[in-house]
């Protein structure tokens, strides 16, 4: 799927530089970035998320006594 993204002109610049001095497309070093980064994005924002809803009394939390009690590991 095509997109499109705008960079600032220094970021633009270094990865003219590193594409011409590699013989890699900037395409390749985009989807390298993106990818290398992906999870832990979604992780942060995702937790970001979450985080809210627990303030706001939307999202149910649990004591480690109550998860080891509910998974039978209390000893």
């Amino acid at each position: 799927m095509p997109t499109s993204v705008r960079l600032p002109a220094e970021a633009e610049q270094r990865l003219n530089d590193l594409a011409a001095a590699t013989g890699r497309t900037k395409a390749f070093y985009i989807k390298e970035a993106i990818l290398g980064q992906l999870d832990e994005m979604e992780d942060v924002y995702l937790a970001e998320k979450t985080l809210e809803r627990i303030r706001k009394g939307r999202e149910k939390t649990y004591t480690l006594g109550e998860v080891e009690k509910d998974l039978d590991l209390a000893g």
